[in-house]
């Protein structure tokens, strides 16, 4: 019996320049022998044909380069979101188009926790997803969510995931219900309490394990990894990064089990948050969970947050500011921790990415960046800049000439593209958002990404979202900062692979590479450039085994 596999499809996008496309791909051992016509592979000796996609679209396994293992483990809880979502069962949820909408769902959780007996009576009513600044000016207090319970306590986490609307009981739990607080990360309400809007890793720490939001729900349980897998395959997607993990060691036992069972169908590449520990312990940490790579899982990188959300008016922004006039946003990170990280991570080869919103933060990334290349360099660091959304076209030049990669957040044109018109940023700067066509302009290696669960993890929607620049009313949000559908499928393959320093293994189809593919019903390449966010994925190929969505 022979241990190869030749998959015969329609048409083959190899994503290699020399070889563009084919009908046929050749696997031994989870990785490619060949790929080209049906008389090229013959020479690889006796296979077994598989024609199971022989009326399918192969491309390479798509590559989410920014997401989070919590969009597998918030489905537990209330989706609160203004747009409709699909869970990993790929049921769908309704948006919710109001803030009372929003409580009426906490409300309904609240009451189907609760049993005849009284049992779950003292539990957390959690939700997600949501952003009041689809309501106007009216942000939410924590008199809103004591609607839903004056005795337990409730929190709604936002879609960026930096913000934490709680209730009375939760606040009271964290010991926040009191006065002479002063702190930018909570707002005061007229009667001098809080008004139960936290904002940031410091201001929501105190109440996140009292709203059920602990450790698990950033570095996901065994439902919550599993399920993160089950969101991949729908998407097309073989390998996705899990950005901020705490990978303690309960934490990182876990990952290793369940993504070292044979069926599991996603690469994960999991970075080490940069937070509650010195830069140079997160740096020997990083080394230490290199050497625990495995196949499945890859280690060995770290997560520095810079600042917070645009939308959440907690980014940092040059001057002149935000366009409504809100106070700047908050530095998460200290500079003289981001530059000691920065140095000791290219001293030892340990690759880091940046969280940056705002272009202050850009600015600051960039300082800190040259001052360790000047002190550490490293010929080949791909340190890369995630989100990087307001940076303008000097800050591209800079990167450029630093080595550095960018991660574009391309969805932002959609889902918040009309607040940042008409609310944060204003009309011209919200036009150079997540500026595609800078970064290639400048020879900035380049991905797009969702930021899963902030927007639904879906690759072909970030590409439109990178070509069409639509904002959800229809706007044309920055239309010279469009890029073409091959420059965007690009983005999602070999660009995010790049970015992860795996360019080598994944990324395209051609001879040595792992076999992941995306087996698709349609041709992106053929369907009208609108049509693309549509395209139907039937599941994955992952290591050379087959995994319907």
């Amino acid at each position: 019996m022979t241990d190869t596999t030749v998959f015969q499809a329609r048409k083959i996008l190899t994503m290699n320049p020399a070889r563009p496309s084919a009908t046929h791909v050749a696997v031994r051992e989870g990785r490619i022998l060949g790929v080209g016509s049906a008389a090229d592979l013959a020479g690889w000796g006796p296979h077994r044909l598989d024609t199971s996609f022989a009326d399918q679209v192969l491309m390479p396994g798509l590559v989410e380069g920014h997401s989070h293992l919590m969009a597998g483990t918030l489905w537990r809880y209330t989706y609160g979101g203004y747009f409709d979502a699909t869970d990993p069962a790929g049921r769908v949820w309704p948006g919710l188009k109001t803030l009372d909408a929003v409580v009426a769902a906490l409300s309904a959780a609240a009451a189907a926790t609760v049993g005849v007996s009284g049992a779950n009576a003292d539990a957390p009513v959690v939700g997600w997803g949501f952003d009041p600044i689809y309501f106007g000016e009216r942000r939410c207090h924590r008199a809103d969510l004591d609607r839903v319970s004056t005795t337990r306590p409730v929190g709604v986490m936002h879609a960026s995931g930096h913000i934490l609307n709680v209730n009375t009981a939760a606040l009271n739990l964290a010991g926040l219900l009191r006065s002479g607080i002063d702190h930018p990360g909570i707002p005061l309400g007229d009667d001098g309490l809080p008004t139960g809007e936290l904002k940031g890793p410091e201001a929501m720490m105190a109440a996140l394990d009292h709203v059920g939001l602990n450790r698990s729900f950033l570095s996901g349980d065994a439902q919550g990894i599993a399920d993160f897998a089950r969101l991949c395959v729908r998407a097309g997607v073989t390998t996705a990064t899990d950005m901020a993990a705490t990978l303690g060691e309960a934490e990182l036992q876990t990952l290793e089990r369940i993504t070292g069972a044979p069926d599991y169908p996603v690469r994960i590449v999991s970075l080490l948050r940069l937070i509650g520990m010195k830069p140079a312990d997160a740096v020997d940490r990083a080394r230490a969970l290199a050497a625990r790579s495995t196949e499945q899982l890859r280690l060995g990188r770290i997560k520095v947050v810079a600042d917070g959300s645009i939308q959440g008016f907690s980014a940092r922004l040059r001057w002149p500011g935000y366009y409504n006039g809100r106070p700047n946003g908050l530095w998460y990170t200290a500079p003289e921790a981001m530059r000691e990280a920065f140095t000791l991570g290219l001293k030892h080869g340990v690759q880091i990415h940046t969280h940056t919103n705002g272009d202050e933060a850009t600015e600051l990334v960039l300082d800190c960046m040259a001052q360790a290349l000047a002190a550490s360099h490293c010929a080949d660091h791909r340190y890369t800049l995630q989100h990087c959304q307001l940076a303008d076209d000097a800050q591209y030049r800079r990167m450029k000439a630093l080595g550095l990669c960018v991660n574009l957040f391309a969805n932002h044109h959609h889902y918040w593209g009309d607040q940042h018109f008409a609310v944060t940023v204003g009309p011209e700067r919200a036009e150079r958002m997540n500026a595609c066509r800078s970064a290639l302009a400048a020879g900035v290696p380049l991905a797009i990404h969702s930021d899963a669960p902030i927007t639904p993890m879906a690759p072909l929607f970030t590409a439109w979202c990178a070509v069409h620049r639509l904002t959800a009313s229809g706007r044309v949000l920055g239309a010279h900062q469009r890029i073409t559908v091959a420059e965007a499928l690009q983005a999602i393959t070999l660009g995010a692979a790049y970015t992860l320093k795996l360019d080598g293994e994944i990324g395209s189809i051609e001879c040595g590479k792992r076999a992941d593919f995306c087996v698709l019903a349609d041709d992106p390449t053929a369907v009208p450039p609108e049509a693309l966010k549509d395209v139907r994925i039937w599941g994955t190929v992952q290591g050379g085994r087959i995994f319907a969505a």
